[in-house]
């Protein structure tokens, strides 16, 4: 079955934003790195060299891929996840979290009209939400965290276009964990690979969800504290219990390998590490198929 309402089915189609759309040139590296919080100056000729390797997975396996062109964004256009949400009934666009990146959703509505892809609604002011705080539990189960970038205006605005359609919307509270400033979502924390089976940074994770999860069937791979911050958690299902890891997560990989996965790393040092951005973040899926 086809479907947008998924988190681990094989991606049939992705959006996408290249690292040379969205860094443009060591110029704009350098005017932006700081500001938007991150860790390191990213190296322009080695993100295009990694990102030419990241999107050879998702053509290897016949997906249909979208690619964003440049536009007035950050940086932070890499990861486009946030600035939308795929179902299906059509795309929700976000109403961002950070303020820096409050173009990107008009971007992806541009590229939508122009390709076809259909858009169901928008989240407005004073509402802000981010699509790395959504997450597919199950086709008719949309997970959303209650965060520093989504807050509780977005959730009504989400939960308003979505609840006639049948979808229940399961509001997640998040800590505050290292403040606003800090890029903090709910898949920061859970990563659905199939089903039953989902990676979870359990430390930040709401005693209520995690039984909830538990309570719907899921098998929990935690992911160690010392590769938290590395984005062990943050793992891309290509395909059900096929998982796209950033590499140099050993421990996390291990488990993910006796769950039963298969696990293919990617080298993330410029488009990932530095901006804190795993694979979850660097894509948005538009189609699966379960």
């Amino acid at each position: 079955m086809k479907t947008c309402h998924s988190d681990f089915g094989l991606i049939q189609s992705i959006l996408l934003k290249p690292a040379l759309a969205a860094f443009q040139s060591e110029e704009k590296i350098a005017q932006e790195w700081e500001k938007l919080n991150y860790t390191s100056k990213v190296d322009f000729q080695k993100s295009l060299d990694e990102y030419r390797q990241f999107e050879v997975f998702f053509k290897n396996q016949g997906a249909i891929v979208h690619t964003l062109p440049e536009s007035e964004s950050s940086l932070d256009s890499i990861y486009c996840r946030d600035a939308a949400l795929a179902t299906d009934f059509g795309l929700i666009l976000c109403n961002m979290g950070k303020v820096a990146r409050g173009s990107e959703p008009e971007a992806i509505a541009a590229y939508s009209m122009q390709n076809g892809i259909s858009i169901l609604g928008k989240v407005e002011s004073p509402g802000t939400c981010e699509g790395g705080d959504m997450c597919w539990l199950d086709e008719k189960t949309l997970a959303v965290g209650h965060t520093y970038r989504t807050n509780l205006e977005g959730i009504r605005q989400v939960r308003e276009l979505l609840e006639p359609k049948g979808i229940e919307v399961l509001q997640v509270e998040l800590p505050h964990y290292k403040g606003p400033s800090d890029v903090f979502h709910l898949m920061s924390i859970i990563s659905p690979l199939d089903k039953d089976l989902a990676i979870v940074y359990s430390p930040l994770m709401p005693i209520y969800f995690r039984e909830e999860l538990i309570k719907r069937g899921f098998r929990l791979v935690e992911c160690p504290e010392e590769e938290f911050d590395s984005m062990g958690c943050n793992v891309l299902a290509l395909a059900p219990r096929k998982c796209l890891v950033v590499d140099g997560n050993p421990i996390s990989a291990k488990r993910l390998r006796e769950a039963g996965c298969e696990v293919i790393p990617y080298l993330g040092n410029e488009i990932s590490q530095k901006g804190c951005g795993g694979p979850t973040c660097l894509t948005r899926p538009l189609v699966r198929v379960i």
